[in-house]
């Protein structure tokens, strides 16, 4: 089974580097650095290289040259989107910036009170969609649904220095409380956000096509963004040249009890984004369960 192991690359010292050039030499001079970076895991990461190598190669229909050369454009643009979240995070914000594509589905959304499902994927920099919203007067809070498996050291680092997130968390726990947390958010008119592109064994799964491959995607999300009879809205914040971010929200068509239906127009939405950003693709495993047991720890 094609699954996520639960960590993200990077090594606390190599935070605090970045977070060190950043800081005294502006947000390019830690892009330089990222060269070394990218090339050290080009070089080393045996097991994340094959796994998008796969993507750019057997996904998008690349050559070979051309797909090497995209799994090191891949690891370069994917340290980009890190520095630009802690230079933003620590209050470089206005070095940036940011446009708007389907805003008023979000403002809609808010106003009919009801909450909503925002649904992401590990494409872009999602983790900077907070702000945004503040760019645009919206003040609402989100919930992101986690199970909360990241390295703590450098979480606990960057929280330490850069502005305390207005995002909430909610753990996804063995004894389903989750749920009950997810409906009292949404009861005040507050917005639940998934990621629908990670899935651990021993969690339901559905599987479907992406970028005509079959893959499993966790039914978690699926199933409730199917059922809650809310507004669901796919979002994405994807990086583009000089600093410059794009959010994109796009209502989903629901039908209740559809999570078949959610997950289809959710691995399309998916599809389109990719299209226009082949190289914000952040998922570093066998994804679509191909590479063999050998692959696997």
């Amino acid at each position: 089974m094609s699954q996520w192991e639960g960590k993200s690359k990077g090594t606390l010292l190599g935070y605090k580097i970045f977070v060190f050039f950043i800081k005294k030499v502006g947000i390019q001079s830690a892009y330089f650095i990222l060269y070394f970076v990218a090339t050290y895991y080009f070089l080393f990461l045996k097991k994340s290289n094959r796994a998008v190598f796969y993507y750019f190669k057997e996904r998008l229909g690349y050559s070979y040259l051309k797909s090497k050369q995209m799994v090191f454009r891949s690891y370069y643009t994917f340290g980009q989107t890190i520095i630009d979240k802690i230079s933003i995070s620590a209050g470089m914000r206005n070095k940036f910036t940011y446009e708007f594509d389907g805003i008023e589905i979000l403002k809609k959304l808010l106003s009919e009170k009801k909450g909503g499902v925002l649904i992401s994927a590990h494409i872009g920099n999602f983790e900077i969609a907070e702000h945004f919203f503040g760019e645009i007067d919206i003040d609402f809070q989100i919930n992101l649904v986690t199970t909360d498996l990241e390295h703590t050291t450098i979480k606990n680092y960057l929280e330490s220095i850069t502005k305390k997130s207005n995002i909430k968390f909610i753990i996804i726990k063995e004894d389903l409380s989750h749920i009950y947390e997810i409906n009292a958010a949404l009861a005040k008119n507050e917005l639940i956000c998934f990621t629908g592109d990670r899935y651990f064994e021993g969690v339901k799964s559905l599987s479907e096509n992406l970028l005509g491959e079959e893959a499993n995607f966790p039914a978690g999300p699926f199933l409730i963004a199917s059922r809650l009879k809310v507004p669901v809205v796919f979002v994405y914040v994807m990086k583009e040249a000089n600093l410059h971010y794009h959010l994109y929200a796009r209502e989903a068509q629901v039908k209740h009890r559809d999570e078949k239906g959610v997950l289809k127009a959710y691995v399309a939405s998916v599809e389109s984004m990719l299209e226009k950003y082949p190289l914000q693709w952040f998922n570093y495993f066998d994804f679509w369960n191909k590479l063999g047991n050998h692959h696997k720890k």
